[in-house]
């Protein structure tokens, strides 16, 4: 449950262009840039960009990218990968299994969070997402009986955490951990603190469409975030709003899909049927002070639909939210209402 190419970063503001060429006014180079260093890499399936725009601060990128990658091979489920989360998979019904830390603490979250969803959002997804294979070349719809021979294995409360051992433990054979709604967000917030770290203060963080702005930019605004256009190519925004410090994650339809006899498949999956959920939503946007928590949210948000999805996420502190309908209707939950700019004529705006 892959999140690509759901972003667009954008720097709007002319004084930010125009300070960020030349001297301040006392003479001295300023200390955050609009020429930022950066470095991309192909990692987990997507692009991942950082840009780093302090001035004097271009060697943070090899301990940032050193994290990345350590994390990814870590996380993913691939068999052929030998990691962790693979050993805990194999191991299931068998053996508790000791992880790093970092993978504790990512599964202890994503429990949670499927907690949280009453398990519309549920990390022991693995089984349904396995046997769709959306985003593989080996993608297809399974049979029914398959589904059903799946579905009883999703379970988030049959996942034993033991914190003393630091172990996992899945209950019962067959079942198998998918972390893909949530890493990029653990990930994301890792980047984060190994920025804050070297004492980087403005930066842009780009996981595949998982985004955290940091700090401002040179004319000492909050960035300018574009939100992505569910039904256009990436770039395409239907808004934006203003932040500073927080992560913006996206989930919709149009991500990834497999297409079968007519029908579109996309990637999100309803744990309860076996089928990717049908609602009125083409994509969600979670703005959250964490990233990981605006991954496993933008999923739980997207499988309730518009209204019940509001409703959701105006119960949960530190967290907004903007829905775009299939109708082409935007809303947002209350604390953005006063920030969020439609700039695209082709979609209204709602109460």
């Amino acid at each position: 449950m892959k999140r690509i190419g759901l972003m667009w970063i954008c720097l709007l503001a002319l004084s930010s262009l125009l300070v960020g060429c030349g001297q301040s006014a006392q003479g001295k180079a300023p200390e955050i840039t609009n020429n930022p260093t950066k470095q991309t890499a192909f990692l987990m399936g997507t692009i991942v960009t950082v840009k780093v725009y302090d001035e004097g601060k271009e060697a943070v990128l090899e301990p940032v990218f050193e994290r990345i990658e350590s994390l990814a091979n870590d996380i993913t489920q691939e068999d052929e990968a030998g990691s962790e989360i693979v050993n805990v998979n194999r191991n299931a019904g068998i053996n508790p299994v000791k992880v790093s830390e970092d993978i504790y603490k990512l599964i202890d979250a994503g429990k949670n969070h499927s907690k949280q969803a009453e398990g519309s959002f549920d990390i022991s997804v693995g089984p349904l997402t396995s046997l769709w294979h959306i985003g593989f070349p080996d993608a297809r719809v399974p049979e029914q009986s398959e589904l059903d021979e799946v579905l009883p294995l999703i379970d988030y409360e049959k996942i034993e955490l033991n914190q003393e051992e630091q172990t996992v433990f899945l209950t019962e054979k067959g079942m198998k951990l998918d972390l893909g709604a949530i890493a990029k967000g653990y990930i994301t917030d890792e980047v984060k603190e190994v920025l804050e770290e070297h004492q980087v203060q403005s930066a842009i963080i780009d996981l595949g469409g998982n985004i955290y702005v940091l700090g401002k930019n040179a004319a000492g605004k909050a960035w300018t975030v574009g939100i992505q256009d569910p039904f256009s190519a990436r770039g395409e925004t239907v808004g934006k709003i203003p932040e500073s410090n927080k992560s913006i994650v996206t989930s919709g339809v149009y991500e990834r899909y497999l297409e079968a006899e007519g029908t579109k498949y996309h990637h999100l999956l309803n744990p309860k049927d076996g089928y990717p959920f049908t609602n009125d939503i083409a994509g969600v946007s979670i703005i959250s002070d964490k990233s990981i928590d605006g991954d496993a949210l933008s999923t739980a948000v997207f499988s309730k639909g518009i209204r019940e999805g509001r409703r959701f996420i105006e119960d949960i502190e530190g967290a907004e939210a903007i829905f775009v309908s299939h109708d082409k209707k935007v809303y947002t939950t209350s604390g953005l209402k006063k920030e969020f700019v439609l700039t695209n004529d082709e979609f209204e705006m709602e109460q």
